[in-house]
């Protein structure tokens, strides 16, 4: 059975107007809420709240007193604030299903640009467990903002942008510039330290063409290579975004690394004990790198 609620404004919204925010009710998704609209002020774009019935969310409106007859009435008290508070169009749905299936229904169906999905961590009983949200990320072909506890306090100002080897990563470039933009932010570029000569070079070479890029469409940035004997890659991403107040971290994610290594530096990152947001850009659509 599928319960769906849907304002006709919703079909008339057009393709990268919304932004899709996945809830529970749970803090860390009305965290995911509240960081969704500090984006939606800038991009002028739509949220559409997303609440999926299962047995989970049943559990978790159970232990809160809660009846799923009353998550229409609270969906639509919490649409009528965020316009009301933050002049930003909300609407919402009701699906009952399983939640990555679901999200992956959902961005179809409104034509979302982006998701905003909040988590609770790799590990735990929890509504959206770091295995749900790496379902999420993986299968959905637009990019994820994932959120812990930590809000969005202020526009993005300090963006990271690792770089590797991996020619995927080049896919980050344009959206790198799309938020720059619209925020007005830096990007610190941050390439991995390679030793072998050959990587190195391709590296390197990778770095001069983000650079330019860049420099074209007049985007910001710093650049600091990674420093070799300080820990993994993924660890030296994380430190470097504390110690320079990034608010965000941007990764290029792929399926086959999340289902076979559950301890990769991809989730290491994601679910940073910094609880630093995370974009994840998902290049399962894109056949070639776009360079502008």
């Amino acid at each position: 059975m599928e319960v769906i609620k849907k304002k006709k404004k919703v079909k008339k919204l057009k393709f990268n107007d919304i932004i899709l925010v996945p809830t529970d009710f749970s803090e860390v998704c009305e965290n995911a809420v509240s960081h969704s609209i500090g984006i939606a002020k800038h991009i002028k774009h739509k949220i559409v709240l997303l609440h999926i019935v299962n047995e989970d969310t049943k559990q978790y409106l159970e232990d809160n007193k809660l009846a799923i007859s009353n998550i229409e009435e609270k969906l639509k008290e919490q649409v009528e604030s965020i316009y009301k508070e933050h002049n930003v169009e909300a609407s919402y749905l009701i699906k009952e299903g399983k939640l990555f299936k679901q999200v992956q229904k959902a961005v179809s169906e409104v034509g979302a640009k982006m998701i905003v999905l909040g988590t609770h961590g790799k590990v735990g009983f929890q509504r959206i467990t770091g295995s749900y949200a790496l379902k999420v990320i993986s299968r959905t072909n637009v990019p994820t903002i994932v959120v812990q506890k930590k809000g969005l306090h202020r526009p993005y100002q300090n963006i990271v942008f690792p770089v590797t080897t991996d020619t995927q990563d080049r896919q980050k470039v344009n959206w790198a510039i799309f938020i720059a933009k619209i925020f007005d932010a830096t990007i610190h570029i941050f390439p991995r330290r390679e030793s072998e000569k050959y990587q190195k070079k391709k590296i390197m070479s990778v770095v001069k063409q983000i650079k330019i890029i860049f420099d074209k469409h007049g985007i910001k940035y710093v650049d600091k290579v990674s420093e070799e004997g300080a820990g993994n890659f993924a660890k030296q991403v994380i430190d470097y975004a504390v110690i320079n107040e990034a608010d965000l971290i941007m990764t290029m994610v792929s399926s086959e690394r999340f289902f076979h290594f559950f301890d990769s530096q991809d989730e290491q990152i994601i679910f940073n004990t910094s609880q630093i947001p995370v974009i994840c850009i998902n290049p399962v659509t894109v056949k070639k790198a776009s360079w502008h």
